[in-house]
């Protein structure tokens, strides 16, 4: 464990400073050049899948109020939208059609990634006995990852200075710089607990491993099928909560074995189907104060294990268990956006 400036305690069971005092890459340092060449040993046949969702789905904001679809339009030229733009608009002698546009865009309403600056949590990392809102690995709210306001330990808010919004430390850039590429298996929860609404607790999680023989080593991307994603797909843009969460299975994010299973499996990232990867809302806490979101804190501000969500596995996981594997290479670059806390993903299995 590295010391930094920026803390003094770290969190029981973290991996703060394993990685370095400034690392911004957790669990993404153990995506080493050999766990690539592992990745790409599992390809036998070259056949690709796309492991994303359209980004109109889910459709609606029923889902997250917050989270909106993509509004795609034209950009302008003059005062001419540009999509069939003739440019004898503009020159007689020219032969070319032209169309260009832009989208407005929430970036975790579809296929996502969750950075590492996605989800904190009120810690005291300085061991003054107060609380700080931080992420991991000490990086802090207001400094390094910046709003339009500041809150104090009671919710209570205040202006922040003039700054521009966004992540300065852990954003989704830092990702997208290491190409996200290396081995992945597949977990398939469906195959085995159905459209029954299952919340899967470690016995249940070791249960399914030790049925489709899947062993997960460090460095390696864990996706798991519960069917969610292809729900979506067939409620057409018209999302049915009650229906999507009853009937597909989710991870009991307040299950310590299960946290201390992400812990010891060395995981690089949860991939599911599913909104949450966890269950949500979660089971009750027993303590005075926790995680609304106990998997998003163990892994996002603990460990530096990255989370997706609504990824597109139906097709991947259905020829994986036809051919009798659990293995493939996974290549799932964000987008290079400085800033940003989470990205839309187009990730790509090939096997």
């Amino acid at each position: 464990m590295s010391t930094s400036t920026r803390w003094k305690r770290r969190p029981e069971g973290s991996t703060w400073g394993d990685f370095g005092p400034d690392d911004q890459l957790g669990r993404l340092n153990l995506v080493t050049p050999e766990k690539v060449l592992q990745g790409i040993a599992e390809v036998k046949t070259g056949k690709n899948f796309c492991l994303s969702l359209p980004l109109d789905y889910p459709g609606g904001n029923i889902i997250n109020p917050r989270r909106h679809p993509p509004v795609l339009r034209p950009t302008m030229r003059d005062d001419r939208p540009i999509m069939n733009l003739p440019m004898r608009c503009y020159d007689p002698t020219a032969l070319d059609v032209v169309c260009d546009d832009q989208v407005v865009l929430t970036l975790q309403y579809s296929t996502q990634w969750d950075s590492l600056s996605h989800v904190g949590q009120m810690f005291d990392a300085d061991g003054d006995g107060i609380a700080e809102d931080v992420f991991y690995n000490g990086y802090r709210a207001g400094s390094d990852i910046v709003g339009p306001f500041r809150y104090d330990t009671k919710g209570n808010q205040t202006p922040a200075p003039n700054e521009t919004s966004g992540a300065r430390r852990l954003g989704v850039e830092n990702m997208a710089v290491t190409c996200v590429q290396g081995r992945a298996v597949m977990i398939d929860l469906e195959a085995h607990f159905g459209r029954t609404g299952k919340i899967v607790g470690y016995e249940d999680l070791m249960m399914v491993l030790d049925k489709d023989k899947v062993v997960v080593e460090p460095g390696d991307f864990v996706c798991i099928r519960t069917g969610f994603a292809q729900r979506l797909l067939e409620m057409n843009k018209q999302p049915n909560p009650k229906v999507l969460f009853a009937t597909t299975s989710a991870l009991d994010g307040r299950d310590p074995q299960l946290q201390q299973w992400v812990t010891d499996s060395g995981a690089v990232a949860l991939l599911a189907d599913n909104y949450a990867v966890e269950a949500t809302p979660a089971r009750p806490c027993a303590d005075d104060h926790c995680a609304m979101l106990p998997l998003h804190a163990h892994c996002l501000f603990k460990l530096g294990c990255y989370l997706g969500e609504m990824w597109y596995l139906t097709e991947l996981a259905d020829w994986l268990r036809a051919n009798g594997r659990n293995r493939f290479l996974l290549t799932a670059p964000p987008l290079r956006l400085p800033g940003a806390v989470g990205s839309p993903a187009t990730p790509v299995a090939t096997v």
